[in-house]
Formats: structure tokens, sequence, C-alpha cells
């Protein structure tokens, strides 16, 4: 396994699954190692049981894990819900056949029997366990999705209690918008076009997966991205996940133009500052995040077209790098709509 392929967002489900799948293991054995009697030939007390638990709990973790990556970014994306359906199946086929491996392999580590695998599969008892296993699966997917439709680590702060009540934050905030959208509408169709977003959006998920990014909002064709301030100018994140996702649309050059005629191009603004994040909504919940720090970095991208520059920042956020990486050329104060005090705004390029 190279560091290449586990990137920020990939850890993050790894470690999801295996802290999941250990804690259910070790639901389980508490369950039934206090009080209760197997019906099966093996007998586990409760120690024994637990450190099965937590030594078969990492690895089905990580089969859980990289099972997920794989459907994120290459099954979830192209295929037809029967299809998704028909891969679960095989999928948990596959998953209980690899669960009895791991979990024989780890008693015969550590106890020894002389029971075949066979029989170690079909011992009584063994069919409410996979029942077990399969319903965490399901309960583990449903969170992922929960998890993802509010944002990377949002459903954890959610249940803490953290955006219950309002709270100010300093975070940077990146608009990030499709050109000539109208046109690739009239020329694409409604259908096609939705697919190109869709396609791109995708691409940006994974351009950014190294660089702290949350994705905060998806407006028609446009993708809002912020960060802590801390994330945001670690190793120039907040930079980096623009020019990452340009990069990421240009060596899929030829998809692109091949399916839909055209190489998509997005122009983006970015603005530091103050914000409010709080939870909204009684029966449809979201964080949502307030203040003029949203509206200016929304004013910044507006004036891409205007000052021929595809990377915009506000010169608040300018003031914070100092690295060879990137270029800053002023721009000037410039009058903002909606706003009566100029913005001083940096047009930003690769070294």
């Amino acid at each position: 396994m190279t560091l290449a392929f586990i990137n920020n967002r990939r850890w993050r489900i790894i470690r999801f699954y295996c802290i999941g799948w250990t804690l259910a293991f070790v639901y389980l054995s508490i369950v039934r190692g206090v009080g209760t009697t197997e019906m099966g030939s093996l007998k586990f007390d409760l120690l024994s049981s637990l450190l099965i638990s937590i030594t078969l709990g990492p690895i089905i973790g990580l089969i859980s894990g990289f099972a997920q990556i794989l459907t994120e970014e290459r099954v979830q994306k192209y295929r037809s819900l029967i299809t998704l359906l028909l891969f679960r199946m095989i999928y948990g086929i596959l998953f209980l056949i690899l669960l009895i491996l791991g979990a024989y392999t780890v008693y015969q580590f550590y106890f020894g029997t002389s029971m075949g695998i066979v029989d170690f599969a079909i011992d009584a008892g063994s069919g409410a366990i996979y029942f077990y296993v399969l319903s965490v699966d399901v309960f583990l997917t449903l969170l992922r999705q929960i998890n993802l439709m509010l944002g990377e680590g949002n459903l954890r702060k959610l249940i803490q209690g953290k955006f219950f009540n309002p709270r100010e934050e300093e975070r940077i905030f990146m608009f990030l918008d499709l050109q000539s959208s109208t046109q690739l509408a009239e020329q694409l169709g409604h259908v096609k076009y939705s697919l190109l977003i869709q396609d791109c959006f995708n691409d940006l998920g994974n351009a950014i997966a190294n660089n702290r990014a949350e994705i905060y909002q998806y407006v028609g064709d446009e993708a809002v991205l912020t960060w802590t301030l801390e994330n945001g100018l670690k190793n120039e994140n907040c930079l980096k996940a623009f020019y990452n996702f340009k990069l990421a649309l240009a060596k899929k050059r030829n998809y692109y133009e091949k399916k839909y005629g055209v190489l998509p191009f997005f122009k983006a603004g970015m603005h530091l500052g103050l914000v409010t994040v709080t939870e909204v909504g009684k029966y449809k919940k979201e964080i949502a995040y307030h203040g003029d720090t949203l509206n200016t970095a929304a004013r910044i991208q507006g004036q891409c077209n205007v000052l021929d520059s595809e990377l915009l920042v506000s010169e608040t956020l300018a003031d914070h790098f100092n690295s060879g990486e990137y270029s800053f050329a002023a721009l000037g104060s410039i009058s903002l709509k909606g706003k009566e005090e100029k913005v001083g705004l940096f047009a930003v390029s690769q070294n």
C-alpha cells in the first residue's frame, strides 16, 4: 500500500470502518459473553471473545473500507440501481466468506482447534452471527451515506451538539463556478448537462482528497468549498485544491471531449473571515454558514471574467501566503456589488 493511495479521504473511510467493526464485535462479545451459553461446539468466555473481537474488527474494517472506497470511486458513479443492488448482494456473499476465513484464522492463531473450516462456518448459532454482521454492514453503510450528505465529519459534530447553538469560526471559502454554463446547457441539453456537472463534481471530490477541503454546498453548476484557517493555510491546501482540480480535468480531457464535446473549465474566488456556523431546519437538517465572508467570496468569484483571471483571492487571504509555488498579482481595490468598502484582489497563478 503506497502513501499516494491512502489520501486523507480514504484514510477517514478506513478508520471509520475499522472503529465501527471493532465496536460492533466488542458489543457482540459483551452481549453473548455475559449470562449466556454458546450454542455451538466452540465455547468462548468473555475475555477470549473480546480478544478475538479487537483482532478481527480492524481486519474486517479494512475489507469494508476498501470495498466502500471501490464503491464510491469506481462502481457507484456509473452504475444503475439494479447493478448496484446486484453488486451489494455479491459483496455480501464475498464479505461473509472473508469473515469466516478471518474469524477461523484468528481463532486458530489464539486457541487452535481440530474443527475444519466448513464445520466452523456452519456451527450452531452461526446464522444469528451472520445476520448480525450483515445488519452491521448495512448500518455502517447508512452512516457513511448520512455523513456524505451532511459533509465529512459533520455527523460526529452534529451528534456532539456542536451546531445546536450558533458559534463563530474563522474560515476560508472558495466559490468554484463552471464557465460558459448557460451555453453548455443549451448545447448539451438538460440531461447531458446534468451528467457533465455530476462528472465534474465527482472528479472534484477525488482531486481535493488530500487538501483538507470540506464541500459545503453544490448550487447548480457551482461548488462551495471551505477550510478551517489552519487546514486551508497548511501546505497552501486551499490554493492546491483549485489547481489539483484543474489538473484532474486536464488529465480526463479525452473523456470529456468524447462524451460531451468540451473540456469543462472552472474559475474560483476565495476569501477569509469570520462566519457563524449552526444547525438549521427541523424536518430537514443542514449545517449552515452565515456571514459577509461568504457573500464577499461569491462576489470575488463574479469578478473572474471581468478581470480575466481563473483564480482570485482577497488581500486578506493573500497576506497569509509566502511561498515560491504561486505568484500573486495585485489588481488593486475593487468595488464589489453590495459592499460599501472596496476589496483588494490578487490574481493567483502557478510558477
